[in-house]
């Protein structure tokens, strides 16, 4: 399985548990995986943020990093990778990848909105970008 991509110890310690293993085996496997420099929590976030970084909001590949089991501090380290504060620029740049051009109606405006939204973009960014390409995108539009 660690020769295709990388795991977290909880992602491997499921799968491994789920082939009939006993818990005490699986530990046992992942301790002697972990020593010999095969099994990383933080190369693992690192990959997932690295994976991730272009098409998702720093909230989401928090998010995803703790649903694969990676300990806080792993998953916090992989993320000060990502550059600072304002995501608004790229969620302006995700959205001209992936729209282009402004909404033709509120259908299609709503749509836009939720696509930022599943990746994890505040819904003041998400606004912010449907503004910056010349919608009028008030709060109440949002649903």
């Amino acid at each position: 399985m660690l020769a295709r991509r990388e795991h977290s110890r909880a992602e491997l310690g499921a799968r491994l548990a789920a082939t009939g293993a006993a818990r005490s085996e699986v530990d046992c496997v992942l301790d002697e995986l972990e020593h010999a420099g095969y099994l990383s929590d933080a190369r693992f976030a690192s990959a997932v943020v690295r994976q991730k970084a272009e098409g998702y909001a720093k909230r989401a590949i928090a998010h995803a990093l703790r649903e694969k089991g990676v300990a806080a501090p792993a998953a916090k380290d992989a993320l000060a990778a990502l550059e600072g504060g304002d995501e608004f620029p790229q969620a302006l740049a995700l959205w001209t990848r992936r729209f282009g051009n402004a909404p033709v109606d509120e259908r299609e405006k709503a749509r836009q909105l939720r696509f930022l939204l599943s990746r994890g973009y505040a819904t003041s960014i998400a606004l912010r970008v449907l503004r910056a390409a010349g919608v009028r995108a008030d709060d109440s539009d949002a649903g």
